[in-house]
């Protein structure tokens, strides 16, 4: 897997290169949910690898990229894809941020433009966190730090992924790998991840300065980041596509990957045609 040194940090990343037979093809790059990594976005990469180069990193203390002392606020993130975007030499690239991704995305496209040629938000937001929700959410990453995902699996799972996709015997796979995957990362470097989330600035204010084909993807299921979140982005963003997917939760990439993977070709080739 290949790395890129960021300061302090050692950021971990999947490229697929270019496509055979187009080697000045689009680059794409992909940034995951919190208690994610690459991975989630594999059934995209799969379907988009043959007209596009795809890239996804692994953010600080998650995936691959091992954990930093600090670094974990939205705003060191967005440096850290930043610095990935430029090291790649594929500028402007498209960039698909879901959740903790899109909290980056919106911060590149507001401040950094013209590294992108389009922005697309899955089960994100501009706001701060809930302020009802900060307390139990800093107690799970506290419990997650002494006993593992195990300990707090039963209380999360509601919050990673809809009903729907939950009560299907077809989802089991894909619950197991998330749930083995969480057990390889250093538990501080995540517990130090969600408390970068549940303690970031909003970007609310800085919508307005996104000049970019924008897609804006809600769940309608989504309970961590419910699809009124979509919808304010989508207002502060001019131009900005909003679409909900039915039956849905926050990690459409893989319950609804077929759906998203639509989406997304259909935009991108979209932008691409001018």
């Amino acid at each position: 897997m290949p790395t890129l040194k960021v300061d302090d940090a050692v950021i971990a990343y999947t490229d697929t290169g270019p496509p055979s037979g187009r080697p000045d093809a689009p680059t794409v790059v992909f940034g995951h949910g919190l208690l994610f990594s690459g991975w989630m976005f594999h059934p995209q990469i799969a379907a988009l690898r043959r007209r596009y180069r795809c890239v996804a990193l692994d953010w600080r203390g998650q995936g691959a990229t091992p954990a930093t002392a600090s670094g974990y606020d939205m705003d060191t993130l967005t440096d850290d894809a930043t610095a990935l975007i430029r090291a790649l030499g594929g500028a402007p690239v498209h960039y698909v941020g879901l959740s903790m991704g899109g909290f980056v995305g919106q911060r590149l496209a507001a401040r950094h433009g013209g590294l992108l040629r389009s922005l697309t938000l899955l089960n994100t937001s501009a706001d701060a966190e809930d302020p009802s929700r900060l307390g139990r959410y800093r107690l799970l990453a506290s419990a997650y730090r002494v006993g593992g995902i195990m300990l707090v699996r039963r209380q999360v799972l509601p919050l990673m992924f809809g009903p729907a996709f939950l009560g299907s015997r077809g989802s089991r796979p894909v619950i197991d790998e998330w749930t083995r995957r969480l057990r390889r990362p250093g538990r501080a470097g995540v517990r130090r991840a969600v408390l970068g989330v549940t303690d970031r600035a909003p970007v609310r204010a800085e919508l307005g300065n996104i000049h970019l084909p924008t897609l804006v993807v809600a769940g309608a299921d989504d309970r961590a980041l419910p699809p009124a979140e979509a919808e304010r982005i989508a207002a502060g963003v001019a131009g900005a596509r909003l679409e909900t997917l039915p039956a849905t939760g926050h990690s459409s990439t893989l319950e609804r990957p077929d759906a998203v993977t639509d989406l997304l070709r259909d935009f991108l080739a979209t932008v691409d045609r001018g």
